[in-house]
């Protein structure tokens, strides 16, 4: 798997700089640009990853949660820049969407293709869907409730305000996770385990890390700069643009990783990164970029009542598959299923 991201990142990234600059054709570069995305946010996730083991967990869950979804944010904030705030908030369902049910349904589905029943901690999985579907309801449903009955200028402020409580949120349950109750999240070593080495070294990761971020960018900035001829193009409004393309090109790299975990039967990683990154998108991602509009045209934290319906569905859907502590593929295919429904719904809009 990661041989092949290395073969796309090489062609990829060439291929995007010189379509570029001679003007291919937009739909040939902006696929071009989606694969590349995909590749290189591969090699942000396994840096932070081998960052994360030679620091420690607590910087490296610090780590985690800035560069985790890098893509995500890179894209978001160029779209930002050009004034595409339905995308931005499109996309931040679509990844919620995307995580819970393609990524985590994927998952269980292609596991339990392979193993019949596979257990993981109730605990940690309740914790996590209990937090998201906390911030679902606080900074997502109370802006939209409130929305209705102040004006603009307020609802600038509420935005804000709501903003800074979830990343403050967020910061102290890392805090929770990864220092005062590290015990309860991580458990015991078991004996005869071996600590996981890490892939590349601290100057390596730190430089491939830096690396792949700043082309990430760059290219980025291009892949913005064809969603409206593609849109227009192909019929897509921004909506799906952003709850199905957007979130799946800034979501790849974690949800490879989800299946892989998942096929390895390491059920508590594949969670982990299903949910978990998910309450990173929720409580972290979108309160930074509420908080970056400000240098550019202001995004309200406010949904459209499709999105929060589609969200609030797919945390209670995620929430009932894994309050059992097990999973089959047939949960799997259901999650999957469901996803596909409601993308064939936000095409229609």
């Amino acid at each position: 798997m990661n041989k092949a991201f290395f073969i796309l990142v090489i062609i990829g990234v060439p291929l995007s700089v010189i379509g570029s600059l001679l003007n291919w054709n937009f739909i040939m570069m902006f696929a071009i640009y989606c694969v590349t995305i995909i590749s290189l946010a591969n090699y942000i996730r396994r840096s932070t990853e081998s960052l994360a083991s030679v620091v420690g967990d607590t910087i490296g869950g610090l780590l985690n949660a800035t560069f985790g979804n890098a893509a995500e944010i890179i894209i978001s904030f160029f779209a930002l820049r050009e004034g595409l705030n339905t995308v931005v908030i499109s996309s931040i369902t679509g990844v919620i969407l995307v995580n819970l049910l393609f990524a985590g349904g994927l998952s269980i589905l292609i596991g339990g293709l392979r193993y019949k029943q596979q257990n993981f901690s109730v605990f940690k999985a309740r914790h996590n869907t209990g937090l998201l579907f906390f911030a679902i309801v606080v900074a997502f449903v109370l802006p939209y409730i409130f929305s209705s009955r102040i004006n603009e200028a307020k609802m600038q402020v509420l935005s804000t305000a709501f903003a800074i409580v979830m990343v403050v949120l967020y910061l102290l349950a890392l805090f929770f996770k990864l220092v005062t109750h590290k015990g309860v999240f991580t458990g015991e070593k078991k004996e005869g385990e071996e600590q996981e080495e890490p892939e590349w070294g601290k100057g390596k990761a730190i430089l491939i890390l830096a690396l792949a971020t700043v082309v990430l960018a760059y290219i980025s900035e291009k892949l913005v700069g064809t969603i409206e001829p593609v849109g227009d193009a192909l019929g897509w409004t921004e909506v799906f643009i952003g709850i199905i393309v957007v979130a799946v090109v800034g979501s790849a790299a974690e949800y490879v990783s989800a299946i892989y975990m998942a096929y390895r039967n390491r059920m508590d990683i594949m969670m982990e990164i299903a949910i978990g990154s998910t309450v990173q998108s929720a409580m972290f991602v979108a309160p930074i970029l509420v908080l970056l509009s400000y240098f550019f045209t202001f995004l309200p934290l406010v949904f459209t009542t499709t999105d929060l319906v589609a969200m609030i569905l797919a945390v209670l859907m995620t929430m009932s598959m894994t309050n059992d502590g097990d999973s089959n593929w047939f949960e799997g295919a259901l999650l999957i299923g469901t996803y596909i429904a409601m993308a064939f719904g936000f095409y229609l809009l």
